[in-house]
């Protein structure tokens, strides 16, 4: 699809279903594959809405699980590393307020972008002041959703602009692009995922488990060495040094001096 084209998907009448307006460009599609894997965990309860949310994250390169209730939000969030959520208010057997409050009470500080139909300054009020990062109403354009998860994990991670500098290395997540200099190092979707996750927690070391969940979504296939092969090509084009792992434990980039 070369022109760009608009998709509204209208939900059932409900307290909290409105249109929701999907914008997509042959540009995004052609590129979305070089965008790194951040991994989303979406809630939210109407088919058609979650449908169309989904599709346009995973377009935008971003790894989404996606539940439909407030319950199964708390199951997933106790099991499963995530590095966002978006959160619908109008939820089954837990409400998304409850499902916010609980989540700040353990103590979690992972970013929350709500979506909701409810427009109202009190309600905005009253889910910022319960723990959101952000609010979204509906309906809402699929770039600007896109644009303030990136912006919430960004600031979560202490950027104000999206490049993270290593050494010698300048990482442009946004594009997945890795530069040594005036040298332009070609990596893998994944290679540069997790050469950027490590990077975030530099001088922390990561379990192989939790490296595989920041790459893989609940459906896709993960080969039993996979990690391995991963880290063993960054070392080859990166350098030997750069990645330590630590037995019985992961691996860790040192952290680099102040």
């Amino acid at each position: 699809m070369r022109e760009r084209a608009e998709v509204i998907l209208k939900a059932p009448a409900a307290e909290d279903s409105a249109q929701l307006r999907l914008s997509f460009s042959g540009k995004m599609q052609e590129t979305t594959t070089w965008r790194r894997t951040v991994r989303v965990l979406l809630v939210e309860d109407d088919p058609i809405l979650g449908n169309g949310v989904e599709a346009g994250l995973r377009q935008a390169g971003f790894v989404v699980d996606w539940v439909r209730d407030g319950r199964s939000a708390q199951l997933a969030l106790e099991t499963t590393p995530y590095e966002l959520v978006v959160l619908d208010l109008g939820l089954p057997r837990v409400s998304g307020m409850e499902l916010l409050r609980w989540l700040r009470a353990r103590g979690e500080d992972l970013p929350v972008l709500i979506l909701t139909a409810r427009d109202t300054v009190p309600d905005r009020i009253g889910g910022l002041e319960a723990g959101a990062d952000d609010y979204l109403i509906k309906p809402f354009d699929l770039g600007e959703l896109v644009a303030r998860v990136r912006a919430l994990h960004r600031r979560a991670h202490g950027r104000s602009v999206d490049a993270i500098r290593y050494r010698d290395l300048v990482v442009v997540p946004d594009s997945l692009s890795v530069t040594r200099g005036a040298e332009t190092i070609g990596l893998s979707r994944r290679e540069c995922s997790l050469l950027i996750h490590l990077l975030e927690h530099q001088g922390t070391a990561i379990s192989r488990a939790r490296l595989e969940e920041n790459l893989y979504g609940w459906n896709e296939e993960v080969e039993s060495n996979a990690v391995e092969v991963h880290i063993h090509n960054l070392r080859r084009k990166l350098g030997a040094d750069l990645i330590r792992t630590i037995r019985g434990v992961g691996y860790l980039v040192p952290r680099e001096a102040a």
